[in-house]
């Protein structure tokens, strides 16, 4: 039996009943919603099912009851300090879904919207208390779904004997699961619409090119959009050093009755000491993370923008932005405010801009008097976040589909406003979660502010809007006005802000990350 199976009935609940193509579940009435958590979607991942494409859950007779999220999938918790971080149950059953809907009624038809967790493709599950869906669904009367999938060595190391990007294969069954169970539950399964933040958004551009999701989404909201996307042969040297960590080959066979545990260790080592690889690795190594999504030519043919300029999602309406303090976060949890120096800045100028040393002399010529600490920062926000996620809408509409995009500038008000508008700080204000995981360091020390939950509001009607009739609220986006929502205080559609660092990016193209040894 496994750990969701075996949580006991709450003495006196007769929780509403749904019955999905693997069997019956029960769930709980909280707060005007009907909760079912830790429905199995594929099998545990584990046994001679470790390290390859998920399969169909098992049947199970009776009633399963639905009351607990599943187990997170063995993952790297440190963040650099990370408050708030969660170990949740443990178990094997880690591939689970769960659902808040206003009713459990197959003739309500409602929106759904499916939540894809970030977590620089290493950590992350959702039972963390900052996705609690609760607000979005009873608020907004849509249909949430959230679910976990492999990160780390599970889900996206490239090793001999296993396919590419497990983690976003268990994103595919996941949404297959949507199609075939959510009317049960109340939903619409045409009208389904991802979304997603960081690797979560990383993860949804991918789906977008993926031919294998084709059809499983009708609209998609991408959320601070990494570039990192690895090239198969950098992956393949990846996964050869983070294997010699463990002392193994990097093949599925050798690496299947390794414990979870010590992989994880492996990669923690392996990220330490990832500047070493600088020559090797590239623009990949500062980012201390081997796991991203790779470009192998099968589960995932080409990068996102490729795919999208070639029409391959022109059917998906798109919803797109970043944040535009994003790297901000890093530094404070770094503890580099303040303290970058004008060669630190030189070297990651010439590593990241384009053209490097020509990308260096544009950036300071285009930012002259700014500090060596914010033009890091510039830099950092632009290549992994900002120019990737613009340039997805630009794609998307140079194949033929529509796009909205927006930029969140309201500052944190937390650590004495340090934090400005960081990275992850649209998940607390979407979900409402102020006081978990990373929340409780936006918001440290403060009260939460009129305007932060005006501004909550603003993005749960503008990102359910959005997944009702694919206006959400604003203009469409075009290389011509180049209008975007700019979420603050006080929201106004404007040109594009970050007009300097957008033409120090035009014409560059996001390629696979390359192995340069």
């Amino acid at each position: 039996m496994t750990t969701s199976e075996s949580q006991a009935r709450p003495a006196g609940t007769a929780g509403p009943v749904v019955r999905t193509a693997s069997g019956a579940v029960r769930g709980r009435h909280e707060e005007g919603l009907a909760v079912f958590r830790g429905i199995p979607f594929a099998e545990p991942p584990v046994g001679e099912a470790r390290f390859q494409a998920p399969r169909p859950a098992r049947p199970w007779g009776g009633t399963r009851e639905a009351y607990a999220f599943g187990p997170p999938p063995p993952q790297d918790l440190g963040l650099q300090g990370r408050p708030g971080a969660e170990t949740g149950p443990t178990g094997d059953d880690w591939l689970t879904v769960n659902v808040w809907t206003p009713e459990a009624d197959p003739s309500a038809r409602r929106p759904v919207m499916v939540w894809i967790y970030g977590g620089s493709y290493k950590m992350g599950h959702a039972g963390q208390p900052a996705y609690d869906a609760q607000r979005i669904a009873r608020e907004r009367h849509v249909v949430v779904v959230t679910f976990n999938y492999r990160v780390g060595v599970e889900g996206f190391t490239r090793l001999d004997g296993a396919p590419a990007n497990r983690g976003l294969l268990d994103q595919v069954a996941a949404l297959e699961w949507v199609r075939e169970n959510i009317a049960g539950f109340g939903g619409d399964p045409d009208l389904v619409t991802v979304f997603g933040e960081s690797a979560g958004a990383g993860s949804i551009a991918s789906l977008l090119a993926m031919p294998g999701a084709r059809g499983l989404f009708r609209r998609a909201v991408a959320q601070s959009v990494p570039g990192t996307f690895f090239s198969d042969e950098l992956a393949r040297d990846m996964a050869r050093a983070l294997a010699a960590e463990a002392g193994r080959k990097p093949t599925a066979a050798d690496l299947t009755d390794v414990d979870p545990r010590q992989l994880i260790a492996a990669g923690q080592a392996l990220g330490a000491r990832m500047a070493q690889y600088t020559d090797r690795w590239g623009q990949a190594a500062p980012t201390v993370t081997p796991f991203s999504p790779v470009v192998d030519g099968d589960v995932l043919p080409t990068t996102p923008w490729r795919a999208l300029a070639a029409g391959a999602a022109r059917e998906v309406d798109l919803l797109v932005g970043h944040n535009r303090d994003e790297a901000r976060l890093f530094l404070v949890l770094g503890g580099m405010l303040g303290r970058v120096t004008d060669e630190q800045v030189t070297g990651v100028l010439r590593l990241l801009a384009p053209g490097g040393e020509a990308g260096e002399r544009a950036y300071r010529s285009a930012f002259p008097d700014v500090s060596p600490t914010a033009l890091w920062e510039r830099v950092q926000t632009d290549w992994l976040f900002a120019m990737p996620t613009l340039r997805l809408a630009e794609a998307q509409l140079a194949g033929g589909g529509g796009a909205h995009v927006y930029e969140l500038t309201w500052p944190a008000p937390g650590s004495g406003g340090v934090l400005g508008a960081c990275h992850t700080l649209d998940v607390t204000l979407l979900f409402g979660g102020y006081g978990a995981d990373l929340g409780r360091l936006l918001f440290a020390g403060a009260d939460v502010p009129a305007e932060a939950k005006q501004l909550s509001s603003r993005f749960r009607r503008a990102w359910t809007s959005f997944a009702r009739t694919g206006d959400p609220g604003w203009p469409a986006y075009d290389t011509e006005a180049r209008l975007v929502q700019v979420l603050d205080a006080d929201p106004t559609v404007t040109a594009y802000p970050e007009e300097r660092s957008r033409r120090l990016w035009e014409g560059h193209e996001f390629l696979p990350l390359p192995l340069l040894g």
